[in-house]
């Protein structure tokens, strides 16, 4: 699902929103998650998940078409670790 067809499905459930207004709803949400990420903060969404910052060390990879090594630099990625309910919904629709 794209962010434009979260749009829509939000328009369609709820009737009552235009869908502007869905559209800032949904991007004030993503940005609000992203700066959170960006202060090294934690966010929580009951039976949803949690999304968080993990620290990766600096390490030494392979340029896979030349094969020489090459170093990639330490640097902090954002993970996503999903909740109990959201992991039963998913498995049971399998």
């Amino acid at each position: 699902m794209t962010k434009s067809e979260l749009v829509d499905a939000i328009v369609s459930l709820e009737g009552q929103i235009t869908r502007r207004e869905a559209e800032v709803v949904v991007n004030n949400i993503l940005t609000a998650i992203g700066d959170a990420l960006g202060r090294g903060e934690r966010v929580e969404l009951r039976g949803f998940g949690s999304f968080y910052t993990k620290e990766r060390d600096a390490r030494v990879g392979r340029n896979p078409k030349t094969g020489a090594s090459v170093s990639v630099p330490a640097k902090i990625v954002p993970q996503f670790k999903p909740g109990k309910e959201l992991r039963d919904r998913v498995d049971s629709a399998s």
